[in-house]
């Protein structure tokens, strides 16, 4: 059976704009939480990621998060997730991809939208350490990672369910839509070009000549950085050969687990026509499209007092697991 959410999404009074949602959200989500241990996580080739976990009783679920572009643990739907674990007594580990926990990673090539073998790597070691239900939740370019992750693994999948909130199915088509004009889409855009090269500027120096300074400066666009900094890292062609490669839509037929797809319908980052129409075919995935709430916002209740609509309903999409 489809899953069905606990209750309507509303938008909170005066936040009923993409934008609003997206921004408010962003600025506002609470971000303690329980306490949790760092642990280093060595990977095959050399380099590491950074985990914060905390564990739950034996036999409780477990939940893993991915973040989205340039986040981390601290990210406030990350948190809300791990606070929402702590208090049904289940235990949660959140991945730090590579340099987005405090240190820069050893080398040259970072994290991407379809790189799953880091994630992948923690799970299989989770799934081998834990006794109960492994599930999963991935954010933005985390639920892009996650669900190439699912579709890769199939029915050897390590993840009893996964939830993935605003994923890029498309990702040259959302690259378009925060390379377009206007004021919003430049302040996402260059929220996001600010730190990642910053990053890439680091790797050079520590790495000379490992892509093109020149095109890394001139880079006004998300197309652009790609173009000249993701895809020569991490073994593609250019800009379009990494968004074919690694894009999540055209895949989810081989997802072999329940997996919940919470998307807005108003997403200023993911045009809505990139949303999976015909799911049919595939019983387990569950999707689930508002008509609003932007981009991993979903803020409901009011501003004074908001609820974080989308993060409620991964953990009752986890809990209805049996």
């Amino acid at each position: 059976m489809p899953f069905q959410p606990t209750e309507p999404f509303a938008p909170a009074r005066g936040l009923a704009s993409p934008h609003a949602q997206t921004i408010y959200a962003s600025l506002v989500r609470p971000t303690h939480v329980p306490p949790m241990k760092r642990e280093r996580w060595e990977l095959p080739d050399g380099d590491f990621v950074d985990l914060d976990s905390f564990d739950g009783p034996t036999g409780a679920p477990h939940v893993v998060t991915l973040h989205g572009l340039e986040g981390s643990s601290r990210s406030g739907y990350i948190t809300a997730i791990l606070r929402g674990a702590a208090d049904r007594g289940w235990g949660a580990t959140a991945i730090n991809f590579r340099s987005c926990g405090g240190e820069t990673n050893r080398l040259a090539r970072s994290y991407h939208s379809g790189d799953i073998h880091d994630a992948l790597s923690v799970m299989l070691h989770l799934r081998q350490r834990l006794t109960g239900p492994l599930y999963a939740v991935g954010f933005s370019l985390g639920a892009n990672v996650l669900l190439r992750l699912m579709e890769e693994t199939g029915d050897t999948s390590p993840i009893a369910a996964a939830a993935a909130v605003s994923a890029p199915f498309d990702l040259s088509a959302c690259a378009d839509a925060l390379d377009a004009p206007g004021p919003f889409a430049r302040l996402y855009r260059d929220r996001f070009l600010r730190t990642l090269k910053d990053k890439a500027r680091e790797k050079l120096r520590r790495f000379p000549g490992a892509f093109d300074r020149g095109a890394l400066e001139r880079a006004r666009t998300i197309r652009a950085f790609d173009d000249a900094v993701t895809a020569p890292l991490h073994g593609f062609r250019g800009a379009e050969h990494y968004y074919a490669e690694a894009s999540s839509g055209p895949r989810l037929h081989s997802i072999r687990r329940p997996t919940l797809l919470l998307s807005a319908e108003d997403d200023p980052m993911i045009p809505a026509s990139t949303h999976p129409r015909d799911m049919g075919a595939n019983p387990l995935v569950h999707p689930v499209v508002t008509a609003r709430g932007g981009h991993v916002g979903f803020v409901a209740g009011s501003p004074v007092s908001p609820f974080f609509w989308g993060e409620a309903q991964v953990l009752a999409f986890f809990a209805s697991q049996k």
